[in-house]
């Protein structure tokens, strides 16, 4: 009833309105130019729509000027006027969710009385910023950020020459390259403000920037800056804002300061500070000048001076990546402004206790001690930073349970204690935090059930529960009543358990990314079904869901679905073609998907099936995939001639992976100049011909394998011109000739070479193993992964990826390893089955990183060279079938990280030598020498042969035959002193189903929304 009375007051109004004004109409002037009240229309009228928001509380100015086409436009919002002339001087459209493309042609430049230009906080569709921006002379104030422009920014920019203001920031696409830094701002001398930040710029600092008087703020983060930075600068006397982070090529020399400069803001981190210094270990005493200083940002220093205790306005302190003799000062904690404070990845190794100062901070609010080594529980001192809103202590080796104490700080909106070894019940009363917006506990140790009294957080945003050992079965439900959640992350709770059945009205509208992995879902959640306008993240990977893959429409916004490691068999349509057209990551590995390739749209950067029943030939329309970034089809039953135009699939391609397939004929000669492939990997299909030589195109490659072919090709020594190469598997082919007389240049980064299985001959090139300097080296470094990081091109700033890991296979005891992931330290030499002859190259001795060593199955003759003893690193060692002569070297006991060894079949003779692991060796090694001492060998072990140091499972596949994973694995025995790559590798020991995507912090650290820049 209240409803309809409103409606009628509402029409009455109206009709009013219609009656009277024309009768006004001819007595009231309007303020609007019609040309500039045309303009801006027709301006308006340009956008493709006005619906790309970045925030909820985002809305369109312009959509109010559909009501007044004919009225004062000096009213309009957005717009303003002069007073005097009645021209517009004014636009402001920041956050109107514009999504449009802009050029020369755009009636805005008919606006030529423009003073302020506010464009920032749209979507320009990566649109130059037009030429035509020069003509609007009056321009004092231009704010362009966070819109999406890209290119060249115009040189025309520089005819404004009364610019005040000038912001261009996070535009991550657009350029400042020709004309120059220096080109642009030569004329702009009144300016005030200048915002470049992520601008790519790639040059030095302009010496004439030292000349702006006027100059307030300066933002030059991560523009690539080189060179040195004009000191000049930090004295310019108006100077209060200076920022020049994440510029790890810029020398900076922090000058004298005089007492009572106006900074305010001094950001240096991530620099190649302090020139020839290359720290900023030499931080100078006179920084205790800058009384006005209320943000500081340091970083890789040894030293902070103790004049820094006058900077008592200090309001935000940074000190990251620093080495310290001694811990943070206690005199800290007279900074009793403080509100921010960022200790992180400093090198700490401190217990909790030393950082009590902290909680002397009265007014702080957000604190950040990532990444320290702090060997303790949560501290108790936090409980007096009643103000404190933001904890983030991921990845400080914290262990024991949350504390009670952390739900009294009633404030906090962030916490994240990620990274951790925090254990106990999640059982704390977490509803107390009112205010919570973002919740990260991820990668702890963390059991029992998820509270319900989450869903009583209203506030929450982000909530990152995931890789830790919750259990229970919870409603998914919950989650629907907290309205504001964009980011949630359950995966790798392998005891949870779902109920995804929702009710239709059950909403989830602002669910940005989804993680639920591992979360024992037995089909697909049915809130999918509905429309999720934002969700563009969603990880179902390592479940039980069985069946085909449904089309969910209303996931329009879908860029990166993980549904990998399950039971899926196909896609519920009979389209080839996957129809969500914003789709940039797509994993559908370790399945049971049949039938031919599903072409994904031209945007996908990653597209990963392999380990399903896929058959067929590869359509040439996979050549459509101009953004592709991996192409991974491995382990399938595709056959055909590969499609010639792979080669022009995407200047981005960095990983190709066709193996395991039945792929037939000549090897396109695809590669073309520029190409920035780093492994191709072509190995177990049927391809002929000579390997192309346009492979030389590739200058990043890493990794090459085309083992398991048809191949018929003399060594190709030309690919030592590739700097970065690391691995190259030839096994298995027609490889045939000498190497001898090879010009051996190149292979300096060479790891792993495995020629195996050929039709080489001729003695073992002693020039090649001459080059080969990084199996010179012992690597006893952490060991880390051959891996490349799924992250999409620059408009993904803020999303979550992990790892694509490597992988080959190589033999072992004369079966195959498939080693999932390849460790970095790994170093191997695989020459079996060929016509070597000659003896062993003494030379051989100088690779001691050498790990695994096969020389089996060739004609070498002469004795063993005891030299081989000083390859202290090598865990396997197989010199059988040959002509070898002469003793077992003694010396070779002294390897103690051998855990295998095989001599047998040769002309050995004498005593077999005993200590350390010989005696665990089995009989088979020494067989078939009739010169050998087997019997005597045999009775003085006794006892040790009979307890072997390791005792692991075995476990054998044939080499065509199907596991449960597809793959062929070996457990090999450890050597005398723990072997750590050869044998047994973590990942390669188990396949985990789970170890592709979350493998690295599912998502570590950005948890902001994708594509949505932060609001000025």
């Amino acid at each position: 009833m209240e409803l309809s009375s409103n409606y009628a007051i509402f029409f009455f109004i109206l009709y009013n309105l219609a009656i009277f004004l024309p009768l006004f109409s001819s007595s009231i002037k309007l303020r609007c130019h019609d040309d500039e009240r045309s303009a801006l229309l027709q301006f308006r009228d340009s956008f493709l729509s006005t619906n790309s928001c970045f925030s909820n509380s985002d809305y369109s100015k312009v959509e109010s000027w559909k009501l007044v086409r004919s009225g004062d436009c000096c009213l309009w919002e957005g717009a303003g006027c002069e007073n005097k002339t009645d021209h517009v001087i004014s636009l402001d459209l920041s956050n109107s969710c514009i999504s449009a493309s802009i050029n020369s042609n755009s009636t805005l430049f008919a606006l030529v009385h423009l003073r302020t230009l506010n464009l920032a906080c749209n979507n320009f569709q990566s649109s130059e910023i037009p030429s035509r921006i020069g003509e609007l002379s009056s321009l004092t104030y231009v704010n362009l950020s966070y819109s999406y422009f890209s290119g060249q920014i115009p040189p025309q920019l520089s005819n404004l020459f009364d610019l005040v203001s000038l912001d261009l920031s996070n535009n991550y696409e657009l350029n400042l390259q020709k004309p120059s830094f220096g080109d642009i701002v030569r004329q702009l001398t009144d300016l005030k403000e200048l915002h470049l930040s992520t601008v790519n710029i790639d040059s030095s600092v302009p010496e004439l920037l030292s000349n702006f008087s006027s100059l307030e703020s300066l933002l030059l983060d991560s523009c690539g800056l080189t060179g040195e930075f004009p000191v000049a600068i930090f004295q310019l006397p108006n100077l209060k804002i200076l920022d020049l982070t994440i510029n790890p090529y810029l020398k900076i020399d922090l000058p004298n300061f005089q007492f009572g400069k106006p900074l305010k803001s001094l950001k240096l981190s991530g620099t190649n500070s302090l020139s020839e210094r290359n720290s900023t270990a030499h931080i100078p005493v006179s920084i205790g000048n800058l009384i006005y200083l209320e943000e500081l940002e340091l970083s890789d220093c040894n030293f902070i001076p103790s004049s820094v205790e006058n900077l008592v306005h200090l309001k935000n302190l940074d000190i990251t990546d620093c080495v310290f003799t001694d811990q943070i000062p206690p005199s800290f904690s007279n900074f009793t402004k403080l509100v921010y404070l960022d200790l992180s990845y400093n090198h700490f190794n401190i217990h909790t206790s030393s950082f009590a100062w902290i909680g002397k901070l009265p007014k702080l609010t957000q604190l950040f001690l990532n990444r320290i080594n702090m060997k303790g529980e949560i501290p108790s001192w936090l409980m007096n930073l009643t103000q404190l809103s933001h904890l983030n202590m991921y990845d400080s080796q914290l262990t024991g349970p949350i504390p009670s104490i952390l739900m009294n700080l009633t404030q906090l909106k962030v916490i994240d204690l990620s990274s951790n070894q925090l254990s106990g019940q999640f059982s704390f009363q977490i509803s107390h935090l009112a205010l919570l917006s973002q919740l990260d506990l991820s990668f702890n140790k963390l059991e029992g059930q998820i509270p319900t009294n989450l869903s009583n957080l209203d506030n929450l945003e982000m909530l990152d529960l995931s890789s830790n050992k919750l259990s229970g079965t919870l409603e998914f439900s919950v989650f629907s009543q907290l309205k504001n959640l964009h980011t949630l992350s359950l995966s790798n709770n392998y005891n949870l358990s779902l109920i995804t059945k929702t009710q239709s009205n059950v909403s989830f509208q602002n669910i940005n990314l989804l993680g639920l992995g591992s979360c024992n879902l037995s089909e697909f959640p049915s809130f999918l079904h509905n429309r999720l306008d934002w969700l563009t993240f969603l990880d179902l990977s390592s479940n039980n869901i069985h069946g085909q893959i449904p089309f969910w429409a209303g996931l329009k916004s879908l860029e990166n679905l993980n549904l990998s490691h399950n039971h899926l068999t196909g896609f519920d349509n009979d389209s080839n073609i996957l129809q969500w057209d914003q789709l940039r990551t797509l994993d559908l590995r370790y399945n049971m998907l049949q039938g031919s390739l599903p072409m994904p749209p031209t945007s996908t950067s990653f597209y990963l099936v392999s380990r399903n029943k896929m058959s067929g030939e590869i359509s040439p329309s996979i050549c459509n995939l101009n953004s592709l970034v991996m192409l991974d089809l491995s382990f399938n039953n595709f056959s055909g001639e590969l499609p010639r135009c792979l080669g022009y699939l995407s200047d981005s391609l960095k990983l190709l992976d066709l193996k395991k397939n039945s792929f037939q004929g000549i090897i396109p000669s695809m590669w073309r100049n520029g190409f920035k492939i780093k492994m191709i990997s072509m190995s177990h299909n049927q391809l002929q011909g000579p390997l192309p030589r346009s492979l030389l195109n590739c200058s990043s490659l890493e990794m090459v394998d085309f083992g398991r072919n048809q191949i018929i090709d003399a060594f190709p020594s030309w690919l030592g011109s590739l700097p970065d190469l690391r691995i190259l598997i030839l096994r298995s082919n027609g490889f045939y000739g000498t190497m001898e007389n090879l010009v051996a240049t190149g292979f300096t980064n060479l790891r792993v070479i495995d020629l195996s299985n050929n039709h080489f001959s001729g003695k073992i090139p002693s020039e090649f193993l001459q080059i080969w300097n990084v199996m010179k080296v012992r690597n006893t470094s952490h060991m880390t992964y051959m891996q490349d990081n799924m992250r999409p091109n620059s408009s993904f700033v803020y999303s979550y990826f992990g790892f694509y890991d490597y992988s080959m296979t190589l033999y072992n005891k004369g079966l195959e390893l498939n080693y999932m992931k390849i460790p970095d330290i790994l170093v191997a030499i695989d020459f079996s089955n060929n016509k070597f002859q000659g003896e062993i190259p003494d030379i051989m001795r100088n690779l001691k990183g050498l790990q695994l060593l096969n020389l089996s199955r060739n004609i070498l003759q002469g004795p063993i060279p005891s030299s081989l003893a000083d390859l202290t690193a090598l865990e396997c060692l197989d010199l059988s079938q040959n002509q070898l002569s002469g003793q077992i070297p003694t010396k070779l006991t002294e390897i103690t990280a051998l855990s295998s060894f095989d001599v047998s079949f040769n002309q050995l003779s004498g005593p077999i030598p005993q200590g350390n692991q010989f005696c665990t060796f089995e009989e088979s090694s020494y067989e078939g020498n009739p010169g050998l001492w087997v019997e005597t060998w045999t009775k003085q072990c006794g006892n040790a042969r009979s307890t072997p140091v390791v005792v692991p499972p075995t476990f054998m596949e044939d080499e065509d035959s199907e596991s449960a994973e597809g793959v062929n694995w070996l457990v090999v025995l450890m050597g005398y002193a723990s072997g750590l790559v050869v044998g047994v590798v973590a990942g390669n020991m188990f396949i985990r189903r789970k170890q592709d995507w979350f493998s690295n912090k599912f998502g570590r650290k950005q948890w902001r929304r994708p594509i949505r820049p932060r609001r000025n």
